[in-house]
Order: C-alpha cells, then structure tokens, then sequence
C-alpha cells in the first residue's frame, strides 16, 4: 500500500452531508454557531454552515437571507440546495458559485455577490445570525507548509495546538489527523477555535515518545472552496491538481512531570 493510501486510511470515513432535510423536531430549534465564525470572509465566499441545537423540521433556505450592513438583501445570493449533516442539525449553503466564479455568465449578468470592504449580515427569517467585513478574494487553498504545530510532552495529555496559514471550513476538524509510527490514527477530539485559523486535538491517551505525524487530507478546504495547495477558480482548460494528503513531524518533548511548564 503506497504512503498516501495508508495516510487516507488512517484518517478514516469523514463526515458526509447529503442534500435535503431532516424531520424531526417541531418549530425552529436554536441556532447555536454559525460558520465561518471570524470577522471576516474573502470576497469568494463559496458556503455558510449553520448549527442547530436540533435538527430543523422544515426547510431554512427559503428562510435565509444575505444582506447589506444596513439590512438591504442580496438578490438570489444563495444555490437552491440544502446539504445537510446526518444528524440534521448542521446546514450549509452555497453562495452561487457562478457568481462566485469570475468569468462566467452568471457573474457577468448579476454579478458578484460580495464586493470587498464591504458588511455583510446572514438574516433568517430576518434576524442577523452573523455579520462580516469582506476582505480581498482569496486565491489559494490551505499551505499545511506554512502551519505551525506546537510540540508536547511526552507522559501528558497535552492539546496540541495548531496555527494554521488561514481559516478553513468548519465542517473539515476530522479532515486533520495524528497518525503514530504505525500511520494508526491517535484517538482524541479535534476542534477549530479562532475563528477556524486555529485546530486543537486533545488525545484520548497520553503522548508517548513518538514519532507522530500531523495528517491533512488532501480534500481539505477553506471557505472559499479551495482544496489544500490547489485553488477553486482554474482556467477552462487547466487541470486540477491531485488531492494528496500532507504528512508534517511533530515533535514530542520528555518532561519528568507534566505540571512543569515549558
């Protein structure tokens, strides 16, 4: 089994989301985060996800709305499809993507659906859930090249605690893994904090000495729907990259105790 197939293997299933609705509790349940969670988002915004605190009886898009800062909606922002998580309690939408897009008729007829510099408010049913300044077009995916992993000792259940080049999607925690000598995925609960500039693992056991490995899938994306070291705007006639997962060393310290500091 060639080096990257053992690395998709130790990263395992990911999570799908599948288009349509779930029906399963009455009225509107709580929306309880909102992605991306930043201040702000690059002018290719691709998808929005939204987190319930249960899933949603009906459907939301219809209910959603991009708007000015002074509350003005966008005309048609959104693609006419909901991908919902299994559990039905995570949606996301896509901004148009040929809006998105530059290039094609959709965006030369109605054009682009942020601009940057501007503010922008996601409504449902007319409420603000998230506001956003609009920042420059982002170009390139995630550079796993530019991350920076902290080390851990070894003995300890430290997180260890990763900055990455940019936000990423929020749905995409499980798409980052550490594998172990044995490309074994380490068990434990990844999350992104700071606005999903930042990933935190918690391992369910205690480092040991190592070698451990941080593991990027290759599908990997940011909010603007660029995969790791590739981009999603490409000429007609330009071939997209392979999506190859990304090994990066980490390093783990031997410490006498674990309440020292570093």
């Amino acid at each position: 089994m060639s080096r990257n197939k053992l690395l998709s293997a130790a990263l395992g299933p990911v999570m799908l989301f599948a288009a349509g609705f779930t029906t399963v509790a009455a009225g509107t349940p709580q929306v309880v985060a909102v992605s991306p969670s930043g201040p702000a988002v690059p002018e290719n915004l691709l998808r929005i996800s939204i987190r319930f605190d249960a899933a949603p009886e009906d459907q939301i898009l219809r209910r959603l709305s991009l708007a000015s800062g002074d509350g003005r909606p966008r005309n048609e922002p959104f693609l006419d499809q909901e991908l919902w998580s299994p559990d039905g309690r995570v949606l996301t939408v896509l901004l148009h993507p040929g809006r998105v897009k530059t290039g094609l008729v959709a965006h030369e007829q109605l054009g682009a659906i942020l601009a940057e510099g501007e503010t922008v408010q996601l409504m449902l049913d007319g409420e603000p859930l998230s506001r956003w300044v609009v920042g420059p077009r982002d170009a390139q995916g995630p550079r796993p090249g530019d991350w920076r992993p902290k080390t851990v000792r070894a003995g300890c259940r430290d997180p260890l605690v990763v900055r990455l080049d940019g936000p990423i999607d929020a749905r995409d925690a499980n798409y980052v893994a550490v594998v172990d000598a044995q490309h074994r995925r380490v068990l434990g609960n990844p999350e992104l904090l700071e606005g999903e500039r930042v990933w935190r693992f918690t391992p369910a056991k205690a480092w040991s000495i190592g070698p451990y490995q941080l593991v990027a899938r290759g599908t990997l994306e940011d909010p603007a729907g660029n995969r790791l070291n590739s981009r999603f705007e490409r000429e007609a006639d330009q071939r997209s990259e392979p999506a190859n997962d990304v090994a990066i060393p980490l390093e783990v310290i031997r410490v006498h105790e674990c309440g020292l500091k570093r």
